[in-house]
């Protein structure tokens, strides 16, 4: 038996270092571009990525379109800070618009080049998640059915956005636009950060939110332990279906470490997490199906959501800057 094992963990030893592919299957729903697509792309696959949403520069994105192994879902990154993705500072357009126009991007939803909204900066930009200006693009998500992820939390250093206001972070933002955009998709990346109370708030209200587990997996970015708390939460808000997988381009290896210590996960609940929830939110009802599995539903009893962690250790103060 000791032979056994012996070999065992000298197998699994030489597999880590040949970067064997893991088994596990991972939709990551919080990609940004990277200098080179090719090797990214291999470390993702080498972690069990079959299917990623990626948001960049257009022309950065567009490189990723013929690149096989990974299934990629292309998003549409605005509105831009001076033009500037932040952080990279890449052109996010050819134009060096801060804005698409409205009907360029009807038409590239026509022709299939973009599968969701997001990352959507409007805290980078100074303005809050409900402005009006953003109005036409939630109808045409609304409209074509398209997923929209909406940055919250805070940022890192060096981001290059002059109008940032960390106030815009806020999940509780968006209640204005239940009402006007009532079928609309809306995933709220990072989970909230340290407005993580306020994510679990408006999940209870409304079902056709979901929220990445990006950053805040990240033990470079938030501790063990506060991840441990803000997942311990919403699982005990009942919220296992609507969580997400993400990574903002940190090492995956880490993030995957995280989820895995969560020993109050059930292997079921990290599947959900993993990839069978995603696959939910972005039209793909086979692939999310689970026997056994009741149907989400809204949560109006008007109870005020509670309020943020104002003691968040992180809150993006150091940062990677994962934006490309």
């Amino acid at each position: 038996m000791k032979t056994l094992l012996v070999s065992f963990a000298l197998f699994a030893g030489l597999a880590l270092l040949n970067g064997t592919a893991s088994s596990q299957k991972i939709f990551d729903v919080h990609l940004h571009g990277s200098k080179n697509p090719s090797s990214q792309v291999l470390t993702l696959q080498k972690a069990g990525v079959y299917k990623a949403a990626i948001s960049t520069s257009w022309a950065l994105q567009n490189r990723y379109r013929n690149i096989p192994n990974v299934h990629f879902l292309y998003g549409l990154m605005f509105p831009c800070p001076n033009g500037k993705v932040p952080y990279s500072l890449q052109a996010c357009f050819a134009t060096g618009e801060d804005w698409p126009p409205v009907g360029w991007v009807e038409q590239q939803i026509k022709d299939g080049r973009i599968d969701f909204f997001g990352e959507v900066l409007n805290q980078y930009y100074g303005i809050s998640s409900s402005d009006a200006a953003l109005f036409p693009y939630y109808s045409l998500a609304q409209k074509y059915k398209l997923p929209v992820g909406i940055h919250t939390g805070g940022a890192g250093p060096d981001h290059g956005s002059p109008n940032f206001k960390m106030e815009m972070g806020s999940p509780l933002l968006l209640k204005p636009l239940f009402a006007r955009f009532p079928e609309l998709k809306i995933w709220i990346m990072h989970s909230g950060d340290q407005y993580y109370r306020e994510t679990i708030g408006i999940m209870k209200e409304n079902a056709l939110v979901y929220t990445d587990i990006s950053v805040i997996s990240n033990p470079d970015i938030v501790p063990a332990e506060k991840f441990r708390t803000i997942m311990k939460a919403f699982i005990e808000a009942g919220l296992e279906d609507r969580l997400m997988f993400g990574t903002d381009n940190g090492d995956i290896t880490k993030v995957i470490r995280s989820v895995e210590s969560l020993d109050f996960l059930s292997e079921g609940q990290k599947t959900k997490l993993y990839y069978r929830n995603a696959e939910r939110f972005f039209g793909n009802a086979e692939a999310a199906k689970e026997p056994g599995t009741e149907t989400v539903h809204s949560n109006h009893n008007g109870e005020q959501p509670p309020v943020s962690d104002q003691n968040s250790v992180h809150s993006f103060k150091e940062i990677i800057p994962y934006l490309r």
